[in-house]
Protein backbone atom coordinates (compact mmCIF):
# COMPACT_ATOMS: atom_id res chain seq x y z
CA UNK A 1 0.00 0.00 0.00
CA UNK A 2 0.91 3.67 -1.10
CA UNK A 3 2.29 6.30 1.61
CA UNK A 4 -0.79 8.13 -0.12
CA UNK A 5 -3.25 5.27 0.11
CA UNK A 6 -2.71 4.74 3.32
CA UNK A 7 -3.22 8.42 4.79
CA UNK A 8 -6.71 7.70 2.89
CA UNK A 9 -7.21 5.18 4.53
CA UNK A 10 -6.76 6.47 7.88
CA UNK A 11 -9.19 9.29 6.82
CA UNK A 12 -11.67 6.44 6.54
CA UNK A 13 -10.98 5.12 9.75
CA UNK A 14 -10.84 8.69 11.72
CA UNK A 15 -14.29 9.00 10.08
CA UNK A 16 -15.58 5.96 10.96
CA UNK A 17 -14.42 6.67 14.82
CA UNK A 18 -15.79 10.13 14.60
CA UNK A 19 -12.65 11.05 15.70
CA UNK A 20 -12.93 14.25 14.94
CA UNK A 21 -9.58 15.79 16.18
CA UNK A 22 -7.53 12.83 14.04
CA UNK A 23 -9.74 13.68 11.26
CA UNK A 24 -8.72 17.28 11.17
CA UNK A 25 -5.36 16.55 11.20
CA UNK A 26 -5.39 14.04 8.51
CA UNK A 27 -7.16 16.42 5.86
CA UNK A 28 -4.47 18.49 6.56
CA UNK A 29 -2.17 16.47 4.58
CA UNK A 30 -4.30 14.95 2.34
CA UNK A 31 -5.22 18.71 1.38
CA UNK A 32 -1.35 19.60 1.33
CA UNK A 33 -0.88 16.38 -1.34
CA UNK A 34 -4.17 17.49 -3.47
CA UNK A 35 -2.92 20.53 -3.76
CA UNK A 36 0.32 20.14 -5.17
CA UNK A 37 -1.16 17.01 -7.38
CA UNK A 38 -3.74 19.58 -8.80
CA UNK A 39 -1.01 22.57 -9.32
CA UNK A 40 1.55 20.24 -10.91
CA UNK A 41 -0.83 18.33 -12.73
CA UNK A 42 1.12 14.95 -11.29
CA UNK A 43 0.50 12.20 -9.00
CA UNK A 44 2.71 12.27 -6.33
CA UNK A 45 4.80 9.00 -5.38
CA UNK A 46 5.80 7.98 -2.14
CA UNK A 47 9.11 9.72 -2.07
CA UNK A 48 6.67 12.89 -3.03
CA UNK A 49 4.52 12.42 -0.16
CA UNK A 50 7.35 12.50 1.88
CA UNK A 51 9.15 15.56 0.48
CA UNK A 52 5.26 17.11 1.38
CA UNK A 53 5.39 15.32 4.82
CA UNK A 54 8.74 16.53 5.34
CA UNK A 55 7.90 19.84 4.89
CA UNK A 56 4.65 19.76 7.33
CA UNK A 57 6.83 18.59 10.00
CA UNK A 58 8.77 21.54 9.67
CA UNK A 59 6.33 23.82 9.46
CA UNK A 60 4.84 22.27 12.83
CA UNK A 61 7.96 22.57 14.72
CA UNK A 62 8.39 26.04 13.28
CA UNK A 63 4.94 26.67 14.71
CA UNK A 64 5.04 24.89 17.98
CA UNK A 65 8.31 26.82 18.47
CA UNK A 66 6.61 30.48 18.73
CA UNK A 67 3.30 29.26 20.32
CA UNK A 68 5.23 27.98 23.10
CA UNK A 69 7.35 31.14 23.70
CA UNK A 70 4.04 33.32 23.35
CA UNK A 71 3.09 31.36 25.91
CA UNK A 72 0.15 29.88 23.55
CA UNK A 73 -0.29 26.46 24.79
CA UNK A 74 -3.28 25.76 23.41
CA UNK A 75 -2.21 26.00 19.92
CA UNK A 76 1.37 24.46 20.96
CA UNK A 77 -0.59 21.43 22.07
CA UNK A 78 -2.74 21.71 18.49
CA UNK A 79 0.41 21.71 17.13
CA UNK A 80 2.08 18.81 18.79
CA UNK A 81 -0.27 16.48 18.08
CA UNK A 82 -0.50 17.48 14.23
CA UNK A 83 3.45 17.05 14.49
CA UNK A 84 3.14 13.81 15.97
CA UNK A 85 0.27 12.47 13.67
CA UNK A 86 2.69 13.52 10.50
CA UNK A 87 5.97 12.09 12.05
CA UNK A 88 4.31 8.62 12.17
CA UNK A 89 4.19 8.50 8.30
CA UNK A 90 7.36 9.29 8.09
CA UNK A 91 10.25 6.45 7.98
CA UNK A 92 12.50 5.55 11.19
CA UNK A 93 14.83 8.76 11.57
CA UNK A 94 18.65 8.36 10.64
CA UNK A 95 21.08 8.35 13.59
CA UNK A 96 24.17 11.42 13.30
CA UNK A 97 26.58 8.18 12.58
CA UNK A 98 24.33 6.94 9.78
CA UNK A 99 23.65 10.39 8.03
CA UNK A 100 27.83 11.23 8.71
CA UNK A 101 28.42 7.66 6.56
CA UNK A 102 25.88 8.64 3.85
CA UNK A 103 27.13 12.29 3.45
CA UNK A 104 31.22 10.60 3.21
CA UNK A 105 30.10 8.27 0.63
CA UNK A 106 27.77 11.19 -1.60
CA UNK A 107 31.21 12.97 -1.43
CA UNK A 108 32.96 9.94 -2.46
CA UNK A 109 30.48 8.88 -5.37
CA UNK A 110 30.15 12.77 -6.89
CA UNK A 111 33.84 13.05 -6.32
CA UNK A 112 32.83 16.61 -4.34
CA UNK A 113 36.16 18.51 -3.64
CA UNK A 114 34.85 22.21 -2.94
CA UNK A 115 31.53 24.05 -1.83
CA UNK A 116 30.72 24.45 -5.42
CA UNK A 117 29.80 20.51 -5.78
CA UNK A 118 27.80 20.48 -2.90
CA UNK A 119 24.24 20.66 -5.01
CA UNK A 120 25.51 17.27 -6.32
CA UNK A 121 26.34 15.99 -3.22
CA UNK A 122 23.16 17.25 -2.39
CA UNK A 123 21.12 15.94 -4.91
CA UNK A 124 22.58 12.10 -3.94
CA UNK A 125 21.80 12.47 -0.78
CA UNK A 126 17.88 13.86 -0.71
CA UNK A 127 16.63 10.73 -1.99
CA UNK A 128 18.10 8.51 0.60
CA UNK A 129 18.09 10.88 3.70
CA UNK A 130 14.48 12.77 3.07
CA UNK A 131 12.07 12.43 5.96
CA UNK A 132 14.36 10.53 7.72
CA UNK A 133 17.10 13.49 8.64
CA UNK A 134 16.40 17.61 8.52
CA UNK A 135 17.26 18.22 5.26
CA UNK A 136 19.01 21.77 6.72
CA UNK A 137 21.58 19.64 9.04
CA UNK A 138 22.50 17.29 6.38
CA UNK A 139 23.35 20.85 5.02
CA UNK A 140 25.21 21.82 7.03
CA UNK A 141 27.18 18.83 7.66
CA UNK A 142 27.90 18.94 4.28
CA UNK A 143 28.97 22.45 3.70
CA UNK A 144 31.25 21.38 6.92
CA UNK A 145 32.70 18.62 5.47
CA UNK A 146 33.70 20.73 2.04
CA UNK A 147 35.53 23.16 3.80
CA UNK A 148 33.10 26.08 3.36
Amino acid sequence: MTLKAQILEDVKTAMRARDQKRLTALRLITAAIKQIEVDKRIELDDQAVLAVLDKMVKQRRESLEQYESAGRDDLAAQEKFELELISAYLPEALSNDEVAALIKQAIADTGASSIRDMGAVMNKLRGEVQGRADMKAVSNSVKEQLGA
